[in-house]
Order: C-alpha cells, then structure tokens, then sequence
C-alpha cells in the first residue's frame, strides 16, 4: 500500500505492495509499508523506468534472494536507482539482515573519552580537532579518564570509545610537552595505558579509533581493547586535493588506511570501520569503498562491522555549505552495503538520521554502534544521541528486539580473547551464553 501523507503519518497494518499515487504537488511523499513492519518515506517525483530497466534492477536483486553478494555494477546500479525501485532493495536488504541475525538490533552502551583534540589533520568537515591555541584544545589527564569511565560504569555501559586526534606531537611542541609532563613518549603510548587502566581499573572495555597504526601498535592495542577501529571514510584519493575534504590530512590517504586495516587482519584483530558519505565522493567511490572492505574481511576474516555514516553541515567548518546526504542516499548506501556484505555487521548512528533513524532497519542494519546515556558525541557535538527507551521503543516498532552488546561483537570474542589474559578475563565476565552483554540474573 502507499499512502500520500498530507499529515502525520498513520500506521499501515497491510502488507505491502508498490503501488505509486502521485498527489498535485510537484514532489510529494508516500508513506510505503512492506513486509517486517518496514514503512519508508519516498519522494514520489514523475520520473518512469521502461519495463526493460525495471528487469535490470530485478535481475540485480534476483541473485541477493540466493545468498549471493551483489556485483560492482549491479552495486552502482541500485545505489543510483530511482525512487520506484527503492523499496524493492530496501526488501532484498532486510530480507538478507533477517538470514544473517535475525529479529535483533544491537548496540553498545559506551562513554566517549576525548583523549586529545589536538589533530596534525585538517579535515574539511571536522569540528573535533584543535590546534593548540583554539578555544576547547585539550587533552584528558588520567583521572579525567577514570572519573568518565566510573561514571559510565555505574550507568550499565560496557564500552570507553577512545576518540583522538592523530599524532598531534608530530606537529605541535605543546602537544610533545604535555605528554612529557604525564610520563609518556607518544599519543599511542598515553593511549595504551588509559585503555589498560580502564580495563584494570573498571568493568567497561576500550575501544580505541587511534588513526593509522603500524604491525607493532596494532598488537599493543590490541593487548589492552578488545577491537580497534579506523574509517577508512572513502578510497577516492582526489579528496586529498587542494580545497577538497581530505585537503591538508596526511593520515587520509587511502592506501595508508588500507594498510592499516590490512595489518589488523594479518593479526587476527577485530576491527571496525566503514565510509563517510557526502564529502565530494561519487555513488562509485561508495561502492569501491565498500567493495575495498568487503575484499579485506574476505581475506582476514576480522571486519567485525562496517558503519555508514553521514556527513553532517556544522557552521564553523570549511565545508559549512556543503549538501548533507539526504535519507535517500543514506537508505540507498546502507541497503548498497548489505547487498555486498550480506553477512557482516552493518551499522548506522542513530542520531546523524533522526528523527527518521528507524528508517535505517528498513534498509538492512543490525546494530545502532554506540550510544552514551551519558557523554555527547564529541565528533557531532550538535546531534545528541537518542534517549534508550526512546532507542528500543522505535526498534521494536520495525520488529526487532533491541540487545546490549560489548564493543566487540560476539563472533569475535574468542579472537579478542586470545591477545591476553587480561582481556579474556574481562570479556568472560561480560558476555552472556549468546556473546552479548550479560543479562541482570
């Protein structure tokens, strides 16, 4: 059924079939209902398909009802596709999330630790990093960390999501001063021991997004946080250009982030990552930087979840005026993204697509990544995360039941595990008979 929405939308009990209305404005909505409680919002616009092209996207989705992951080009076909053929994949990429975990979104519970703001990088769309003389530049002592991790701890999260700028001290004296006060040779250094003395010291677990890391930091890591994470945001180098995103961000260069994600596989490390839509890439580049991802997990087997984020306008950012993704695009890349990687986690922050966010398990999501009942997003300071009842509430209204996991997912606790004995002690004592977070008895 489809229902031009002139109001609030109503809830639709039938099952669904695609059946376009247009209304007299030029551009109106349809409100779609379609099997697992999936209602979508769709641009009604007048653009036809010939019959012909409608079985070219038929034949693309055809091959994902087999199990199999869908090819580059039938990837940049259906990420470009018109709005008549969006609910159709939206289908395919539920239905493929349902064979994979079925009837369960997840997420962490977690505590943002800013360690530093302090960043070598520019990046165009970024209002987290701090040179050392902007208002708000600092750097977390230790007890800092330990009052935000406790905190957290007595709030039921599991996980301290380490944020960081990129090895500041390679550019700022201040910063190569401020680590020889606390004791330490390097960001990486002071980074290894608050994850250990969070470990030690608390129940929750770290997970660090540290920026590029050699063989020998992985594994150090890798010793004191149960996964580590890098984006690899996009594999499209002309984004390092004069002007464009990556403009003036040595540590953005694709192959070096490549190179990293590679060396954690080659360790059998958990690790996350993903793409950043909207930044001057092309719907290509998306697919490429899926498919980049996609290759890596099939030959190391670590990808633990791939997340699609965003790009968020904020007004004291170079890219202040650049166009936000729309949820079109968003529905689009995350279902594109589970159509390639059928079974992998694929993740999408709730508080970059409110207030639809729901929206997102239509398009084939399993888990919500982190949410802090307690701590803002720092790298999104203007989108606040949503409230865990208001979380569950409109998961469950999509048909899913909302589970609490660790930063790591539960396919991967064995591997986690076997870096230490201190991890696994920790990661035993967390997880419950099914990996995710131990239920209260």
């Amino acid at each position: 059924m489809v229902t031009p929405v002139a109001k609030a939308p109503i809830a639709l009990r039938n099952s669904v079939v695609f059946k376009p209305i247009l209304a007299r404005s030029v551009v109106p909505t349809a409100y779609i209902t379609m099997p697992h409680r999936c209602m979508i919002r769709v641009k009604m616009g007048a653009t036809l398909i010939t019959p012909s092209e409608r079985q070219r996207y038929s034949e693309c989705l055809g091959k994902v009802r087999h199990d199999a992951a869908i090819s580059r080009e039938a990837a940049i076909q259906l990420i470009g596709c018109p709005d008549s053929i969006v609910p159709d994949m939206l289908a395919a990429a539920r239905s493929a999330k349902e064979k994979f975990k079925p009837g369960v979104i997840t997420y962490s519970r977690k505590v943002f630790i800013p360690l530093t703001n302090l960043c070598r990088d520019y990046c165009g769309y970024c209002t987290f990093r701090r040179d050392p003389s902007d208002p708000g530049a600092h750097t977390m002592h230790p007890d800092e960390v330990l009052a935000v991790a406790q905190a957290g701890e007595k709030l039921g999260c599991t996980e301290a999501l380490f944020s960081l700028g990129d090895k500041p001290e390679l550019l700022f004296p201040e910063m190569r001063e401020s680590l020889r006060h606390l004791g330490y040779k390097s960001t990486l250094h002071y980074l290894e021991a608050m994850c250990e003395l969070v470990l030690r010291e608390t129940s929750l677990l770290p997970h660090p997004n540290p920026g590029l890391l050699s063989a020998e930091w992985i594994e150090r890591l890798a010793a004191v946080s149960p996964s580590v994470g890098l984006m690899l945001e996009t594999t499209n180098a002309n984004l390092l250009a004069p002007g464009a995103a990556h403009d003036d961000a040595p540590d953005k260069i694709p192959a070096k982030r490549l190179k990293t994600i590679e060396d954690a596989g080659k360790q059998k490390v958990p690790f996350t990552t993903g793409l950043l839509i909207g930044i001057g890439e092309s719907l290509a580049d998306r697919v490429d930087t899926l498919l980049a991802i996609r290759d890596l997990h099939e030959r190391y087997g670590h990808i633990q979840e791939v997340i699609v984020q965003n790009f968020r306008v904020k007004p004291t950012i170079p890219m202040a005026h650049w166009p936000e993704p729309s949820q079109g695009e968003m529905l689009r890349t995350v279902a594109v993204a589970r159509l390639i990687m059928p079974k992998l986690n694929i993740q999408a922050p709730p508080n970059l697509s409110a207030p639809y966010y729901e929206e997102l398990i239509d398009a084939g999501i399993n888990d919500w990544g982190g949410v802090s009942p307690l701590t803002p997003d720092f790298i999104n300071p203007e989108a606040p995360w949503p409230h865990l009842e208001e979380l569950r509430l409109r998961t469950e209204s999509k048909g899913c039941e909302l589970r609490q996991r660790l930063p790591v997912y539960p396919e991967f606790i064995s591997a986690a595990a076997a870096k230490s004995d201190l991890l696994s002690n920790k990661l035993l004592g967390s997880a419950g008979d099914d990996g995710l977070v131990r239920r209260a008895a």
